[in-house]
């Protein structure tokens, strides 16, 4: 059992590994130009030429993610709040929110240029406007699935209705919180990349799209491998933080 659970944990690992093996082994063998696909190694190679650039352009476009993730979570709590907690409320508003989150967000981009400018403040909403829908729809839900009968069951011994959904609704919640951030934090990655690569003077997007146009695939390819590191860093953090605050809700978490 022991020897299964470190299996496990070092899986992620050994598969990217064994990838990037066949993936440079496949580029070699074929001789596929680096304009066209490059390999492994090449993108090693812009990393370590254009550290520095890299480096500022991930921590641009790391800290505009988080400040539009951070709204994203902040609106998408309280939104499926009263979303959850009200009947009328979720009938209401649940489907217009389902609408809105239709409507691609490329669309979107070039309606915040003409309102914000060029800059950090389409990345920022962007990436709120692609991540706060999973962390609402996720806490409605977990309120929303609150069994009538033990919401009865708790009124008849005197709770109130707002006791029922702080001390019972949003415990029942937490999973689902954590696994809305889980997915919100790789979307909101890729509002902001989409939104530096349309109206954006710096950050990752920027680059890819400077590069692109300059045919530099590797140094392009670098630049997804850094936002690829990024939000696998921060799904892990999440990973870490729901094991430790809400073990009970998974199996086989008193054995971990």
């Amino acid at each position: 059992m022991k020897a299964t659970r470190h299996f496990e944990r070092w899986a992620p690992l050994l598969l990217a590994v064994a990838l990037v093996l066949l993936w440079q082994v496949g580029v070699t063998g074929f001789q596929v130009p680096e304009f066209i696909f490059p390999s492994p190694w090449q993108i090693a190679q812009q990393f370590a030429e254009f550290k520095g650039p890299l480096m500022a352009a991930a921590w641009s476009t790391f800290w505009v993610t988080m400040v539009g993730f951070g709204l994203a979570i902040l609106v998408g709590v309280l939104l499926g709040f009263l979303i959850g907690s009200s009947r009328v409320a979720y009938a209401a508003v649940y489907p217009l929110m389902v609408g809105f989150n239709a409507v691609p967000k490329a669309a979107i981009v070039p309606i915040l240029v003409v309102w914000f400018g060029i800059g950090i403040g389409p990345g920022i909403l962007t990436a709120f406007l692609i991540s706060f829908f999973p962390i609402m729809v996720n806490i409605a839900t977990g309120l929303a699935t609150l069994e009538p009968e033990l919401e009865d069951v708790l009124r008849v011994l005197g709770a109130k209705r707002w006791d029922v959904l702080v001390k019972v609704g949003l415990p029942r919640a937490m999973p689902y919180f954590y696994g809305s951030l889980k997915i919100a934090i790789t979307l909101a990655f890729v509002g902001t990349v989409l939104a530096e690569m349309t109206a954006g003077d710096s950050g990752i997007g920027n680059l890819i799209q400077t590069a692109g146009s300059q045919q530099r695939m590797p140094l392009a390819f670098a630049g997804l491998v850094a936002i690829s590191i990024m939000a696998m860093a921060m799904y892990e953090l999440f990973s870490w933080i729901e094991r430790h605050t809400t073990a009970w809700a998974h199996r086989g978490s008193q054995n971990a």
